[in-house]
């Protein structure tokens, strides 16, 4: 699916590549700003993406061919799949996942404005890996989504403001910690559909536009499951004009469902899943915004190398 325009000032405004920002003389005849929102698919630091970097001493290698594309956008979203700490082992394999701490410097390089941090590996540094994320993405211009010093924190979600638009942000994960469901951190919030309803209701009165990021899903599976469906849909039918998808380490449908979008799954994008062709792909999808409305939606296929992202 995707937007097409038949109005010839849109047209002027819209193309697949570039768009300029408002000009000074739109702002003054008080025309709606224009702002382009790019997100990308699930971002890990750990095991041979770690090794990657440290062998090249470049704590930003991943994001070097990727980064201007990035950068160059209103806001840069990204699902931050391992999370940031200063304690604790690196494990070489596994599903443990450990960011070091200096590999932020590539996501500052690629201008990424809010990482998701509600998913199954928000927890595999333990409590002190949920606060030095929460706390080291915050001190280098990040802000989390999904996990906060407090449950309610959490559920409140994040607003970004660009040209006067207020971008509203929500992050849910369906798993804390690969299965592990003997407690749970209420720091990280969990995707539940009557909290998903009260959150959006108390962003509506914060938000001018409301987008929200789900984690869930089955690994590898190319089309989404009915929780995906689900939960999705609760989200446009409560008012959100977005729901960006990951988890599933493959690049799923997109959806148009009651005037919002949906992209349930967009693969991987720093990453080290090479034994799979498809897990060795993903998309950057870039939504522009007139004002409160969404006026394109440019979906570019990436390839997953062992130094980073490209676009193909």
């Amino acid at each position: 699916m995707r937007f097409a325009f038949c109005v010839v000032s849109l047209l002027c405004l819209v193309s697949c590549a570039r768009v300029p920002q408002a000009t000074r003389k739109q702002k003054e005849l008080g025309q709606p700003a224009f702002n382009r929102l790019l997100f990308t698919g699930d971002v890990m630091f750990a095991r041979s993406v770690r090794r990657q970097l440290l062998a090249a001493h470049d704590p930003a290698l991943p994001f070097r061919k990727i980064a201007p594309l990035m950068a160059a956008a209103d806001i840069t979203f990204v699902n931050l799949e391992s999370p940031f700490s200063d304690r604790g082992p690196y494990y070489e394999s596994g599903l443990i996942f450990h960011a070091p701490p200096e590999t932020i410097a590539g996501l500052n390089l690629a201008g990424v404005s809010i990482a998701s941090t509600a998913n199954n590996h928000s927890r595999d540094c333990g409590p002190h890996g949920v606060e030095f994320t929460i706390e080291w993405l915050r001190s280098h211009g990040i802000a989390p989504l999904g996990s906060g010093d407090s449950e309610e924190q959490a559920h409140r979600g994040v607003v970004l403001v660009r040209k006067g638009i207020r971008f509203g942000f929500l992050g849910y994960t369906f798993d804390q910690q690969n299965g592990n469901w003997r407690d749970i951190d209420r720091r990280i919030a969990v995707t539940d559909m009557a909290a998903l309803c009260r959150d959006l209701t108390d962003l509506r009165k914060r938000a001018d536009v409301m987008i929200v990021s789900m984690h869930n899903g089955v690994e590898y599976m190319p089309k989404p499951t009915k929780a995906q469906i689900a939960f999705a849909h609760a989200a446009i039918d409560a008012g959100a004009t977005l729901v960006i998808g990951h988890h599933p380490h493959v690049i799923q449908p997109e959806e148009e469902y009651r005037g919002g979008l949906i992209f349930y799954s967009l693969g991987n994008f720093v990453f080290d899943q090479y034994q799979r062709e498809a897990t060795q792909r993903g998309e950057i999808v870039e939504i522009s915004f007139l004002g409160q409305r969404i006026v394109a939606t440019h979906v570019m296929p990436v390839r997953i190398t062992t130094t980073g992202p490209e676009l193909e």
